[in-house]
């Protein structure tokens, strides 16, 4: 296997992966990453296999010992149905899609509607940056009213998800783990009286529809409904935010603002192009063997899903981005048990508010150069200067 050396936080490879996904596709379905000391692939055919084969999961055969200062952060986690497999995740997942039906997700419309108009009406005079005033409000607060907290906690809940989702990023260091376990002693501290008041006085939120959520005659634990609500939060809104972002940059420098009359191709056209989550790793359970390769048991493999969806085995000249490309199936949401449950949502959210911008401000256009942060397996802008 042909190794390939690149750091993660390399202000070019931050800015632009996309020479690098293709430079290691040169070593066949897989290559090993020195940085990471992983064996990765961006291989459609190979993360599609491995994102549905139950032989490989999310938890690790031979879990590594919890610093200390990092209990409260994985206490959560270990209540996380995206860090488990079955029995629990398949319980805990029942129970969540129970309560986070197609029909709720679907009567948000009018809602995502009307935030983006209010949203728009806002904007200020002069440049200003859409990631703060349009991109990251919109997801926010629609989580915030959908799991029925107070919309004036929207902020709150911005903060604590920024700093916990630093857990995950490249080059993470003491004081970016201080700032996730801070977040999330807060965000459990908040959501478990939030919790226990809504067993007490129920409401049409879904916080209350977790909690009445019942399978074979069981219901979440209080532990179980925070860490739902903080995948929840942190998963769906970190990916939507960045999304909308990459996404309007994309209409933006290519002048095709015109797709916005066919949002469904240019949504997936967005999200197969540039998505906002770049890498997600499973363990293999057992030996297995892939596209050529043999995996032992505890061996980790990272599957890149960006370099994937770029992969010319699956689509016809990957590297342009076309808004008008036919629709086929992408892994930006992942596959298999694991698929996101909040796709649709994400999905829908894109799909209304993205036309409903551009229709309301056709002259939108470019302030300044956009610039890409530092926060890979993530990807997406520090900001967006627009006029």
């Amino acid at each position: 296997m042909r190794p390939f050396t690149q750091s993660p936080t390399d202000p070019d490879f931050v800015q632009n992966p996309y020479p690098f996904y293709e430079m290691a596709r040169t070593a066949g379905p897989f290559f090993h990453w020195t940085d990471y000391n992983l064996t990765c692939t961006g291989n459609a055919a190979a993360c599609s296999a491995i994102f549905r084969d139950r032989r490989f999961g999310r938890e690790s055969p031979h879990p590594l010992p919890i610093p200390d200062h990092l209990r409260p952060f994985y206490a959560v986690e270990a209540h996380s149905m995206l860090e488990l497999e079955a029995p629990r995740h398949t319980r805990l997942r029942n129970l969540v899609l129970r309560a986070f039906t197609s029909r709720r997700i679907e009567g948000l419309g009018p809602q995502i509607a009307q935030l983006s108009h209010q949203l728009i009406d806002a904007f200020p005079q002069g440049p200003f940056d859409l990631l703060t005033h349009f991109g990251q409000k919109l997801p926010v607060i629609l989580i915030a009213r959908l799991l029925g907290v107070p919309e004036e906690m929207a902020p709150d809940l911005l903060k604590w998800s920024n700093a916990m989702v630093g857990m995950y990023m490249a080059g993470r260091d003491r004081a970016r783990e201080d700032r996730a376990v801070a977040a999330t002693e807060a965000f459990v501290a908040f959501l478990r009286g939030y919790v226990e008041d809504r067993r007490a006085k129920p409401a049409d939120d879904l916080i209350t529809h977790l909690i009445a959520a019942e399978e074979d005659g069981q219901r979440m634990t209080t532990d179980e409904l925070i860490a739902t609500c903080i995948l929840l939060l942190n998963a769906g809104h970190e990916a939507t935010v960045h999304t909308i972002g990459n996404g309007v940059k994309l209409v933006l420098e290519t002048g095709t603002q015109s797709a916005m009359t066919n949002p469904d191709p240019l949504v997936e056209e967005i999200l197969r192009f540039d998505p906002a989550l770049h890498m997600f790793t499973r363990w293999a359970y057992t030996e297995v063997e892939v596209m050529g390769h043999t995996f032992q048991r505890g061996d980790q493999v990272g599957l890149l899903l960006a370099m994937a969806n770029r992969d010319a085995g699956v689509w016809d000249d990957p590297q342009r981005f076309d808004p008008t490309r036919s629709i086929k199936p992408h892994i930006s949401f992942g596959a298999g048990v694991h698929f996101c449950v909040g796709a649709p949502l994400a999905r829908l959210e894109l799909r209304l508010a993205l036309p409903i911008l551009f229709d309301r401000r056709p002259d939108l256009a470019l302030a300044e150069a956009p610039h890409y942060a530092d926060v890979y397996h993530f990807h997406g802008l520090q900001k967006l200067m627009v006029v």
